[in-house]
């Protein structure tokens, strides 16, 4: 079971744009989201992040409107939201699926949202062409979603999702469907746009990497609750709970009690010779990923260690079913609560 903690709801003691206040959402015996307090402030990029059946994608439609709490309430610049459509919600959403609509072209993709919403066609016009500098998709407009790559619809939905001047932006795993190298380019644009608007994101996504790429600030959760929430680099260096260490990034577990030591696999080493304090092991896997390289190394009680090593000089001349000494120095632990 996860309990429920106080994290610090707000970053920098801002005012925030969205407060989640004691939200729970049931459906049926199934608690999806579980009593969670949030804040988000105004200009920040925030992620949820968690295994799916966490909660995350259900406490985003309950900020979209296409779903209610059953206890709690949703602020919303300071009003209570709870009953208001979605079309009436100053949010916008971007979906997975990108839902282009295909017999419109670019330029009418994106003014979609204008038109609903009443405005002219010279201040829509005007507003679409900012739209498209902003993504990066000038001399695209009158072409139709078929005629685009992955990486141009996925633009279009943003610009669209965007041009309706939104006081906080919805990603429902939105780099999902595009290849590996395409997303990390991505979640560069990503932020990079958020940071020139200086538009509210929350992102929903299970990547962790995406999670730390873009987002200001991370709220991982599991069973319905908040796990914790910080900075990338501090929910990653000073987890709260062996779930969170376990789930942000590779993490060597060692038992101590009734608490666990953390080391990340970069802050390990690894010698082929016996060091002091070492730990024996045989090497079980050896992964070259270019930038590192990734050994398993399995103790001869079986416990599986897995340490990353930058490839900054020469390779270590190991092979699997070599013996080593693995170690690391104790400053680079981390004591867990649970």
């Amino acid at each position: 079971m996860v309990s429920c903690i106080d994290w610090p709801v707000s970053s920098a003691g801002a005012t925030p744009l969205v407060r989640f206040e004691d939200v729970s959402k049931r459906f049926g015996a199934l608690t999806a989201v579980d009593g969670v307090n949030l804040e988000i402030a105004p200009g920040e990029f925030f992620a949820l992040l968690g295994p799916s059946g966490c909660g995350k994608t259900t406490l985003m439609r309950l900020l979209a409107g296409f779903a209610e709490p059953d206890e709690g309430r949703i602020l919303l610049n300071g009003e209570d939201i709870a009953g208001l459509p979605p079309h009436r919600r100053p949010s916008s959403m971007m979906f997975q699926t990108y839902a282009l609509f295909p017999h419109l072209n670019v330029e009418k993709n994106i003014s979609f949202g204008l038109k609903q919403r009443g405005w002219n066609k010279d201040r829509a016009s005007a507003r679409v062409e900012e739209m498209l500098r902003v993504v990066r998709l000038e001399g695209l407009n009158l072409r139709r979603p078929d005629q685009l790559s992955g990486g141009q619809k996925q633009r279009v939905a943003l610009a669209r999702a965007l041009a309706v001047q939104p006081k906080i932006l919805l990603l429902d795993e939105p780099l999902a469907a595009l290849d590996r190298k395409l997303r990390e380019e991505t979640q560069l644009e990503l932020k990079a746009i958020q940071r020139t608007l200086g538009v509210t994101f929350l992102i929903v996504t299970h990547d962790q990497d995406e999670a730390m790429v873009v987002s200001d600030r991370i709220a991982v959760m599991n069973e319905g609750k908040i796990a914790q929430i910080g900075a990338p680099h501090e929910v990653y260096e000073q987890p709260a709970s062996r779930f969170v260490a376990e789930f942000l990034g590779e993490a060597n577990l060692f038992p101590d009690g009734a608490h666990w030591h953390l080391v990340r696999p970069e802050k390990m080493t690894l010698s082929a010779t016996a060091t002091p304090g070492g730990m024996a092991g045989e090497v079980m896997e050896i992964a070259y990923f270019g930038d590192r390289t990734r050994y398993v190394v399995k103790r001869p009680h079986g416990q599986v260690l897995r340490i990353s090593r930058v490839n900054l000089g020469p390779p270590l001349s190991l092979e699997v079913g070599d013996a080593v000494w693995a170690s690391f120095a104790p400053d680079s632990a981390v004591t867990l609560a649970s």
